[in-house]
């Protein structure tokens, strides 16, 4: 299997990364699209493998619709497919036949869908009947993915009464909600929420076009570089201070650890101010997907930390908690768990291993949150590099123009 080997000799940071498009933008705005009666315009879609998975998933006449690693994909087409009546089976990879989808099947069901699992109760495989949906108000577990709470509301306008979703507990990566929401009304779709209840109403979705922000998790391995080195004026090409990614705080976070972001016409400037961050307390309930980054960042600067509202960490791509326990030895630190949804890292350090190849577990947030690492530790192997195709196609490639030392063997 090829591995990817790193050397950032020059400890500089400097010129202009273009990032990706958002695929979590792009993936609603798929749905939102298929769902229009008249269709629109789509600017700056992404190209990652997630984004692709989906638009052929939408598009395939097959009864058999494969959505790979692709979480989102596997969540959104199962209740496109209900609310469509359109009969399909859903599979994915091993890794996806372990992802819980039970909280939104239970729900697509009593609105009316007749889905069935093929294999193993409340994972995928899936079969959608093609039975419509009837019904108007549904309770929803929130704090296992806000995914099953945007695949529901995405359908909601088309349903003959609209709906009502009640969400029990309090809902874990609310941000993607609101993003979800606030893409609804774009495109013409208004909804209420106040409390734990937002409200549909039927509706048609409609837009003259509309244009994907770039990838503020994307950016969130670059603010990991610039924490980690002291020469930095980087330009982050197409992000602006009005985003609507909750992933968009990672510029709050860097500044604690020394990282300056200046917005101009082209993107957000990084460059560094003096700053020191002793000990780093950070809630990721609403932005999981910066936990790696960040895990990563404060112990290769020497910086203990308690995180909190990780728990979905363990129903992703790979079981990111052990992930990160197992490649952060090998580099000598001993992150622990103290209870659930809590991780911690008091300062404790072991040997680190030689030579020092981070395994990926097929998680592309894995290869990305530790390529970094190769700034204090030369020729660090990233294997199967290729995983970060699931949502950063080109990220090996802006790593070498930045430093033209990385090299891939």
């Amino acid at each position: 299997m090829m591995k990817h080997t790193l050397f950032f000799p020059n400890k500089k940071l400097r010129g202009e990364v273009n990032l990706p498009s958002s695929k979590s933008i792009s993936n609603r705005l798929l749905i939102i699209r298929a769902l229009s009666p008249n269709g629109f315009q789509l600017e700056g879609l992404s190209d990652s493998d997630d984004t692709q998975l989906l638009q052929q998933g939408l598009q395939s006449a097959s009864d058999v619709v494969d959505v790979g690693h692709a979480g989102t994909s596997m969540r959104f087409l199962t209740a496109y497919f209900a609310a469509t009546g359109l009969a399909k089976t859903l599979t994915g990879s091993e890794r996806m036949k372990n992802r819980p989808i039970s909280d939104l099947v239970t729900a697509l069901n009593r609105l009316g869908a007749d889905i069935v699992y093929l294999e193993k109760p409340g994972f995928p495989p899936v079969r959608t009947s093609g039975k419509l949906l009837s019904g108007n108000f549904i309770e929803i577990n929130g704090s296992v993915s806000s995914q099953f709470i945007s695949a529901l509301l995405l359908v909601a306008p088309i349903l003959p009464d609209g709906l009502t979703i009640r969400i029990k507990d309090e809902p874990v990566s609310a941000s993607y909600i609101r993003m979800t929401l606030e893409l609804m009304q774009q495109a013409g779709v208004h909804a209420t929420w106040k409390d734990n209840t937002i409200t549909v109403t039927r509706q048609d979705y409609h837009s003259e076009g509309m244009t994907v922000e770039r990838d503020w998790s994307a950016a969130s391995y670059w603010y990991q570089m610039a924490v980690l080195i002291d020469d930095v004026e980087l330009m982050l090409k197409g992000l602006d201070d009005k985003s609507l990614q909750g992933d968009a705080i990672i510029s709050q976070m860097a500044y604690s650890f020394g990282v300056k972001t200046t917005y101009t016409p082209e993107g957000a400037l990084l460059t560094k101010h003096k700053n020191a961050c002793p000990k780093s307390i950070l809630d990721f309930l609403n932005t999981p997907d910066l936990v790696q980054t960040m895990a990563v960042t404060c112990c290769l600067n020497n910086t203990p930390f308690r995180f909190t509202g990780v728990q979905t960490l363990r129903v992703k791509e790979t079981d990111r908690i052990a992930a990160l326990q197992n490649e952060l030895l090998k580099l000598g630190y001993c992150l622990k768990e103290p209870e659930p949804g809590v991780i911690e890292w008091k300062g404790e350090r072991a040997k680190p291993q030689h030579p020092i190849c981070i395994s990926t577990y097929h998680d592309h947030r894995m290869a990305m949150a530790f390529a970094p690492v190769a700034i204090h530790f030369p020729g660090l192997q990233i294997d199967d590099p290729k995983v970060v195709s699931k949502s950063y196609p080109n990220f090996w490639n802006e790593l070498e123009n930045v430093f033209t030392s990385s090299h891939c063997q």
